[in-house]
């Protein structure tokens, strides 16, 4: 069985921020974990709902290129030509469709049949997409994923077939790199603006009502790293606050994704040491912290925590500046470990088994 360890680097930051109104996120300055998303909920909540049959217009402020045509992430291609364009034409909208470049219809990248159909969560603009109706229609409600052997390949590289992420091995959907970002932010947004508010929810194999299952989460927190906002993101962000009154919070601050999921008891430490390497990626049996000499081997010490909390026991071997994690007693699950030592940074460091 494979672990995956990566350093969450703490704080997130990007050259690009959108400008929200002077004073939204007062009331969420200073808070973490839970707490923070508990207040951000509060901020954008109770937006204005738009009708389903207005998304189509509404996607003409929200998701329109430079060029004038539909803004579509399944079939786009960043700095390239893509396969097929569509334009804000009734005559381009689905419809019948049985073949990639026929139609566009609008995409739930936050599957509808997840959280029944309901409203206000089936016409959310933030996490609702004009998109190819045929490639819809292969996502279908599949969680997103990352794809090592695909089944099924879209015109621009977007990808059907097993997970190969660890902790889930099912059918899964993987967007192309540059958009990965971006739906990451949608599962955040959708995650707090509907905190507490999803009971009955169907779930999926990918989240619990609205909240990222570990696996999940993890997988999402490296592609918001790896894809920063965009002026995409940003055009739409202020584009849909003009529509619905409220924002993607983690589009106007990314560094809320760490302060909120960054920490395994959801107390956030504002300062982390970000001076260490962690390998092999994946781990085996174990994991070797390289701390630069940062801890005195004989003083630090090395905590386990699994999502509820609970602290695993774990053996160490110490060696010069780095120290070795024995992972081998750890079952199927998502760890985050806690290096300390008294009067310096502590580090932390994610493992999914």
């Amino acid at each position: 069985m494979k672990k995956l360890i990566f350093l969450l680097l703490l704080p997130f930051t990007t050259l690009t921020q959108a400008q929200p109104p002077a004073a939204y996120y007062n009331s969420a300055a200073g808070l973490y974990g839970e707490a923070l998303q508990a207040a951000l909920h509060n901020i954008i909540d109770n937006h204005q709902v738009q009708s389903y049959g207005s998304l189509h217009a509404h996607f003409e402020a929200t998701d329109k290129k430079p060029d004038n045509t539909v803004w579509d992430m399944y079939s786009d291609v960043p700095g390239g030509t893509p396969p097929y364009v569509y334009h804000f034409t009734s005559g381009d909208q689905c419809g019948n469709y049985s073949r990639e470049g026929d139609c566009y219809n609008r995409e739930h990248s936050w599957p509808k049949s997840w959280f029944n159909n309901q409203s206000p969560m089936n016409s959310d603009l933030f996490h609702l997409y004009p998109t190819d109706g045929y490639v819809n229609g292969k996502r279908s409600n599949f969680p997103f994923g990352e794809v090592s052997s695909a089944t099924w390949t879209s015109k621009n590289g977007s990808k059907l077939g097993p997970c190969s992420y660890s902790g889930y091995s099912g059918t899964v959907f993987e967007p192309i790199d540059a958009y990965k970002g971006d739906f990451a932010r949608t599962y955040f947004y959708m995650s707090t603006r509907y905190y507490h508010e999803d009971n009955g929810w169907a779930g999926s194999p990918m989240v619990n009502g609205a909240q990222l299952k570990p696996w999940a989460l993890a997988m999402m927190m490296e592609w918001h790293q790896a894809d920063p906002v965009s002026q995409k993101e940003i055009d739409r962000n202020n584009a849909v606050y003009e529509i619905q009154q409220n924002r993607n919070p983690f589009i106007d601050h990314p560094e809320f994704v760490a302060n909120i999921w960054g920490d395994p008891t959801g107390l956030y430490a504002p300062e982390v040491n970000k001076n260490i390497t962690i390998f092999p990626v994946p781990a085996k049996e174990f994991c070797i912290v390289n701390h630069n000499g940062y801890y005195n081997n004989s003083q630090v010490s090395v905590k386990l925590y699994d999502v509820a909390g609970k602290i695993h026991p774990c053996s160490l071997s110490r060696d010069g500046q780095s120290l070795q994690i024995d992972l081998s007693a750890l079952s199927s699950g998502f760890y985050i470990a806690l290096i300390a030592e008294d009067g310096k940074l502590p580090a932390h460091a994610r493992i999914l088994k």
